[in-house]
Parts: C-alpha cells; structure tokens; sequence
C-alpha cells in the first residue's frame, strides 16, 4: 500500500492537468483520467479491492483541497455538489470518483459471487448507486459552464454504467440501447479530436461490442452469435465478457450433444454416455479450426489453454465414472479379463486428444522461438531466446509422446505405435539439432559436430521408416529441411573451428610468452601485458627472497677458566653440631 501511496502521489499531479479549464469553460477528461488510473492502480491485473481503495484516497485528498468537508470526526453532515459551485472541474472529478468507487467495488463482488451468491444482490446495489452517480456528473456537465466534450464523454459514461445495470439485470433490450449509445458518442468523438485520443475512444467502443452483440444474441439475433465467435478468435471480449461467451458457448453445445451417441477411433465405436464428455467432443473440431484460424500468437496460445482444459475436467470427469465402474466389478462375480471396456477405452481416446494437444501447443511454441532465434538482437540488454529453450519444449513434446505409446488399448496396435515412434525420432532430430547450437554458442565444436552427425542418423532412420507411414508425416515437421540446414551448420562449424584455431595461432609470440618477471625488474623492456590493469598486477616480488648479510662478531670469556676462588669452609655449617642437646642448652643458658 505504500508503494501505492507513492505512485498516487507522483500521478495525481499529472491528473489535475486534465482538469482544465479552456476558453468553453470547465473541462475535464474523463475517459482518460479513468482508464489511466485503473492501469496504474490494480486494473492490470484485475484487482479491483486495490482500485477501490485508491478510490477512496483521492476521494479524501479531493475534498480536503477544496474544503468540501462531510462534516467532523464527530458527525456526518451531507453535502451536494450544485452547479453554482463548479467554479473548479475538480467537483466533476469528485462525482466521477464516487461513481466509480461504486463500480469497482461492484466488480470486486462480482468475481466473489461466483463462489458466493448473495453477493450478487450486493453487487446490483453497488451498480446502481455507479449508474446514479454518474447521472448526477451528466446534470452538472449541463451546466454552461461546461464545454462540450465534457458533457459528451459524462453522457457516454452514464450510459456505459446504465448498461451494466440493465445488462446485469439480464433487460437486454435496455442494455443494448444503452451501450449503442455509449458506442455512437465514442465513436463521435473519435472522429473529432487527435490520433491518440481516438485511439482512447475506439479502445473503448471494442471493449463494448462484445456486450451489444452478446445482447443482440439473447433478444434472438442468431447471427450475433458467429460475430462472437469472430471476436474469440481475435482476442476480444476479454474480461467479465469472455466467461459469459464460454458459457454462451458451452449452453450451445449442451443443446447439440444430445444427439450425439457414439465416436469412432482407430477402428472402434464408443458409446459416450457421460454428458461432459459429448460436449467436449462436440466442440473439438470448432476449437480446433478456431485455434487454425487464430490471428497471432498470443490468441493461439489462449485457445490451447483453453482447450487443454477442457480437456482435463472431461478426463477427471470420465475418471469418476471409471471408479464407480471398478466397484461395481469388485461387488459382481464375473469379470471381464483382458478386453479393454468402452469407457476406459474412451478415457484412452481423451488422454491421446490431450497429449497430442500438447505436442501441437510446444511445436507451435517452438517455431516461434525458432523464428525469433533467427532474428537478430533489436536491443543488448533485453535476453532473446535461446537454445536451451527450444531444447525444453522438445524434451516436454518427446515425454508427450512417451505416455502416448503407453495408452492402454493400443498396445496391439501396430501402426499407432509405429507411428508414435517416427514422431519420436523426427522430435529427437530437432532436439539433438538445438542441443548442438547450445555447444557452438561455447565453441565446443567437436560436440557440436558429433551431435550434427547424430541428427542426420535420425533424420535419415526417419525416412527409411516413413515409406510405409507416408500419412503420419503430414503434421511433422520436414525432415529434409532439417537435414539441409544440419549440412549448412556443419559447413559453418568446420570453418568457425579453423577460424578460431587460426585466430589463436596469430597471436603476437611476445603476448604468448607467459614471463613471471616483475614489472620493477624489466622497466627497460616494453612488452604488453594486460595483467597489469588487472586486479592483481605483476609488479614487485613479494615477499623478497632472501640475501646474504655479514654475520655478527661472537666474544667468549675465556678468563673465567683461570680464577682461583676463595675457600669457602668457615661459611658452611658444620654438621654434628646440633640436635636436641644443643636446644636444651640453649634454652637454659648451658651453652653461654
């Protein structure tokens, strides 16, 4: 939250250049202030908690500026804003604070009604009070004192809020009025200023076509419902929109799979009795031309994912079913030992769909990398792909494959696995290929090369095999391609490994001779040496070795062998003399 106070502070400044006053009178940029600050305080990631209490902190910071006090700590006292007051646009801008204070709280509840909800009558209460807040900006945006655009872009976001509400209380005919005319005035609008503030209201008019054709459909526009289907193809409706249009979706499947009974794979008919499973299957073949027809990347990838998941609830779904199935088994007397059953055949079916999946989404992924690989470096300091990165997406693609070749039911069948592992050897070509560019990046060429040699292995064991498999190369990647650029590199390589031998050959023979001499004992010979702006410059001997120094003199007494000392007898304590007797004389006085 302090992070968010600071950021508040240093944008809050910029804001208030918004609230002009030109020569019409007040104005105020609404649009722009508001998506503005839903990007820069929590709408990015969709935190709208976060956003609603920024609300509230300008909310306060406004009123404190312009002395508009609801009162004491003691007592609330209501105020209204009149259009006698708009003597500063930063009035407008409280009311346009309040609406949308109400508004983000209101889409905060609604992301929690999905697991609670009473919240949704919470949420309604929270939309209407946005909607007549901003009914009160439009009446005061009437005022003369108010330029035009400012009362178009107030009447625009009343209408927009107006929408919700109606589109929330599911009264489609009075929500698609409403965002029409939302849509009209942005457009307007977009056709009469600047190229960056068109681009704002065009923003805006994408983000409402999904809501009106979303509404033209359930008034009973059938035809909306392939435009919706359009805009999931290029990315939009995103947001709030996108559930709505994946359950729009999934109720139109739902009404089709009822007449689906059976599906066939490889040489078996299934009969699919679980509910989950008919739609999933119903759709996959619109998911999956959804998925050829994506525009970029980033859409492409969306799909996958969603399709992937998909895809895992219907083979949780199926695995619950196949739990039940064994109980039942387990309580029966007979059993059926060895034929594999129909629902655990299916479930083979949607694990094989998942983990081809997979091999699609990680191919696709790798020829991007590929493409981006081959590109050169627009900025230094930003890290491009790398090798190792395609070398990960082909290990995850080889270990798809690996669970392919274990799906029970088609151990018998040979020509599955015998496919499986031809796409087994075209991935580990590609993988080896990456794996020796990895190694000529660290001049490692000798790897390199033997890697190479091992590429043109597989690719070669690959179409030897292929004869007899010519339809399972349809949707692998070309081999001879592969084998064409690995005999390019290997060309490339052998001349990068003479280039670098010959560079170090030409090395200047003074750089080469590696002399451990100080530099305080070869000032008379220049040579260059690049040690020495290093961090531990050659320059003194240390520690010094040893020298040679003229001993000390040594002087020995020689006299003491020459002296004759005194006797020393009448020093010494005769013995004899003492004992007990010589104390009992003492004592008494015999011995004086």
């Amino acid at each position: 939250m302090a992070g968010d106070k600071q950021n508040e502070a240093k944008v809050s400044p910029t804001d208030e250049n918004k609230e002009n006053q030109s020569d019409g009178g007040l104005g105020l940029e609404i649009l722009q202030i508001i998506k503005e600050s839903q990007q820069q305080h929590g709408l990015r990631h969709g935190d709208y908690q976060r956003y609603r209490g920024y609300c509230s902190r300008r909310l306060r910071r406004l009123r404190k500026t312009l002395g508009f006090r609801m009162g004491n700590r003691h007592k609330f006292i209501g105020k209204k804003i009149t259009v006698e007051m708009l003597s500063d646009s930063r009035y407008l801008l409280l009311v346009l604070m309040e609406a949308e204070r109400a508004w983000s709280y209101a889409m905060q509840l609604k992301q929690e009604a999905n697991t609670e909800p009473r919240k949704r009558f919470h949420l309604l209460a929270r939309l209407r009070k946005a909607a007549k807040h901003s009914e009160k900006l439009e009446k005061l945006c009437e005022s003369h004192r108010v330029d035009a655009k400012t009362k178009l872009e107030a009447q625009a976001y009343t209408a927009y809020l107006t929408g919700m509400v109606e589109f929330e209380l599911q009264e489609w005919k009075r929500a698609m009025e409403a965002f029409n005319k939302c849509k009209t005035i942005y457009e307007k609008l977009a056709s009469a200023f600047t190229e960056e503030m068109a681009a704002l209201y065009r923003q805006r008019v994408d983000e409402i076509s999904p809501n009106i054709r979303y509404c033209a459909y359930n008034i009973g526009d059938q035809n909306a419902i392939n435009d919706l289907m359009q805009m999931r193809l290029t990315g939009g409706g995103g947001g709030m929109m996108a559930e709505k249009l994946e359950s729009l979706i999934t109720q139109a499947r739902t009404k089709q799979a009822a007449t689906m009974s059976e599906v066939e794979w490889r040489g078996r008919s299934v009969p699919v009795k679980i509910d989950k499973a008919r739609i999933f299957l119903l759709g996959l073949g619109d998911n999956e031309a959804a998925i050829a027809q994506a525009s970029n990347e980033e859409t492409k990838e969306h799909l996958y994912e969603t399709l992937l998941a998909e895809c895992r609830d219907t083979i949780q779904a199926v695995r619950e079913e196949l739990k039940s199935e064994a109980k039942q088994r387990e309580r029966g007397s007979e059993g059926d030992s060895g034929k594999v059953s129909n629902l655990q055949f299916l479930h083979s079916y949607l694990t094989y769909i998942k983990l081809c999946t997979l091999v699609k989404r990680n191919e696709s992924m790798a020829h991007t990398l590929q493409a981006k690989l081959k590109e050169p470096e627009a900025d230094e300091n930003k890290r491009g792909p790398r090798p190792q990165d395609l070398i990960r997406l082909y290990d995850i693609i080889l270990q798809s494959l690996a669970e392919l070749s274990t799906l029970q039911g088609l151990e018998d069948d040979h020509t599955f696995q015998k496919e499986v592992s031809l796409k087994t050897l075209v991935y580990k070509a590609y993988r080896c290929f990456f794996i020796a560019q990895s190694y000529v990046l660290v001049k490692k060429w000798s790897e390199a090369l033997v890697l190479y040699e091992r590429v043109l292995k597989y690719a070669k064991e690959v179409q030897s095999k292929a004869k007899n498999l010519n339809n399972s190369l349809k949707d692998l990647p070309d081999v001879q391609e592969l084998i064409a650029e690995v005999n390019a590199e290997k060309y490339s390589l052998q001349a990068a490994a003479i280039l670098d031998t010959d560079e170090t050959a030409e090395v200047p023979s003074q750089q080469q001779v590696k002399d451990n001499t100080p530099l305080c004992d070869r000032l008379e010979t220049f040579r260059l040496d690049s040690t020495l702006v290093g961090k531990q410059p050659n320059l003194v001997q240390f520690p010094p070795d040893f020298q040679p120094i003229p001993c000390k003199p040594l002087f020995f007494d020689l006299a003491l062998n020459h002296v004759a000392f005194p006797p020393l007898d009448d020093k010494v304590e005769q013995k004899g003399k003492g004992g007990l007797t010589g104390y009992i004389k003492g004592i008494f006085g015999f011995g004086s």
